[in-house]
């Protein structure tokens, strides 16, 4: 296999890993060679993951939990140290949707919810991942924010401060442990169809096509990603051969930020 695509021997966690970008982005670990230690807080949905990726071949270990809560993160770590006797690879994936509105109309529990689970998940998990990683002197972090972690976020100011807050754990986190091999990065996708998206909520006549082409109007492709697409660029930001990437936050967006 090119080097470039080799996972082989590494052991890779993922939050959010029972849909979306998470379990895309197990199942390709999975078919080049990674162990996996897989996290959610969606049981039913986390035990369908751990199938796929058995099936594909890989030795993984899963744990059903709320990233929100510090000790779910050093359990995640633990585990997967124990298991597998190191730690290469994380990618900080799990995530929420706000309800939609104003800032003039914020309430304390959208607000406090978002950094609870965008924020917090993430400070967390990086806290815990880089104590094993900075020992080793080796490892790979990414983390999973947003294009509206990259501006402005018009009726969704919630999301778009803890999705900033989860660029600005990656920027301290990559200068503080650089110099200790271990790269810390931030993928910023555009809307993508997760099921986080194809969410009939957003759309009073639960019209995921018509919800997707309003998403994407303003796109110069003209459509919102497929999680593939995005999965794709996570591969290869994580790649062992990828060793002098540290501290970017990449948009994946069809053109958005070049507006």
């Amino acid at each position: 296999m090119d080097s470039l695509l080799d996972f082989t021997g590494k052991t890779a966690l993922i939050t959010g890993a029972a849909s979306g970008f998470g379990k895309a982005l197990a199942e390709e670990l999975a078919k080049r060679g990674a162990n996996l230690a897989l996290a959610d807080f969606n049981e039913k949905g986390l035990a369908e993951t751990v199938s796929d990726v058995e099936g594909l071949g890989a030795k993984v270990i899963s744990l059903t939990g709320d990233v929100s809560q510090e000790s779910h993160a050093e359990q995640l770590v633990a585990a997967a140290v124990e298991t597998f006797g190191a730690l290469d690879i994380a990618v900080n994936n799990a995530g929420i949707a706000p309800a939609m509105g104003p800032l003039t109309q914020l309430d304390a529990d959208t607000l406090g919810h978002q950094l609870d689970v965008n924020t917090k998940g993430v400070a967390y998990g990086l806290k815990h991942q880089l104590r094993v990683m900075s020992e080793q002197k080796n490892g790979a972090i990414l983390n999973v924010s947003s294009m509206a972690g990259l501006g402005g976020t018009p009726m969704g100011g919630s999301y778009g401060a803890a999705k900033h807050a989860v660029i600005g754990l990656t920027k301290t986190a990559a200068v503080e442990c650089g110099k200790l091999n271990v790269r810390v990065n931030a993928i910023c996708p555009f809307f993508t169809a997760t099921p986080m998206v194809d969410n009939p909520m957003l759309n009073p006549n639960n019209d995921i096509e018509d919800i997707n082409k309003n998403l994407a109007r303003g796109c110069p492709m003209k459509r919102i990603a497929r999680v593939e697409e995005i999965v794709s660029v996570m591969v290869m930001m994580l790649s062992p051969a990828n060793t002098y990437m540290n501290g970017i936050a990449i948009p994946v967006d069809g053109g958005m930020s070049a507006m």
